[in-house]
């Protein structure tokens, strides 16, 4: 139960796909700013938790090489769709074509907050990841809860400094980002915390199932050992 394995598995794919989702509509939702009640928050709180979920879950499961690799795929998605997204903006539209302002509101803004987000995800997804593989080695396995929680406090304030100051300064009011990022960061740890109970039962299925259960000890966390699996 404590090997790893050079190849990735049909599970740790499909895993895969659903981050890179979560992550090309958290660039899309985080254009629209929102409002619960008296708080002020982006559309991407919508679901950009979840890929911290995953993340949760695939180093858990598969180690922290594996979540490494997860990483820079959704990175590499994730540009490519906004590439895309800012090239069809770029082209100018049919004669009959009158959404023009919308379409731009969305990808005419998503380049900036993309570099943004590119920047503060991966800082934000290798803090996650980090802290899970150290936590799990330090207490041999056990209290899964606590540093899936501590993970993404780690995670998602490293990503909410760097992401809101770059994304949206000059957007949102220097005044309001403060409470925007904090907001955030409390948010998104409910969420995971809300959430606790379906990813502990989602862990212990992918453990049974994959054979797996990885402590990534004398590991390189050089995030650049990109396709180092094994």
């Amino acid at each position: 139960m404590t090997e790893q394995k050079q190849s990735v598995s049909v599970l740790f794919m499909l895993f895969s796909i659903l981050f890179c989702v979560c992550l090309i509509a958290a660039n899309v939702l985080e254009t629209k700013q929102i409002a619960v009640g008296p708080i002020s928050l982006t559309g991407g709180l919508i679901v950009f938790p979840v890929s911290y979920i995953i993340n949760d879950c695939v180093c858990e499961v598969w180690g922290f090489r594996k979540a490494r690799l997860l990483i820079w795929t959704g990175f590499a998605m994730n540009f490519f769709f906004v590439a895309l997204g800012a090239l069809c903006d770029a082209i100018p539209g049919a004669s009959y074509w009158h959404n023009d302002e919308g379409f731009h509101a969305i990808f005419g803004l998503a380049p900036r907050i993309a570099m943004a987000s590119f920047v503060a995800f991966v800082v934000g997804s290798f803090i996650n990841a980090y802290v899970m593989s150290r936590m799990k080695i330090r207490d041999g396995g056990r209290h899964f809860s606590a540093r899936a929680i501590l993970s993404t406090v780690a995670g998602e304030s490293c990503d909410s400094l760097i992401f809101f100051p770059l994304a949206l300064g000059g957007v949102v009011p220097a005044g309001e980002l403060p409470a925007l990022m904090l907001w955030q960061v409390v948010l998104k740890t409910v969420y995971e915390v809300v959430a606790l109970p379906v990813t502990i039962r989602v862990v212990r299925a992918l453990k049974r199932h994959e054979g797996a259960d990885v402590y990534d000890r004398g590991i390189s966390y050089n995030v650049w050992k990109i396709f180092s699996l094994g």
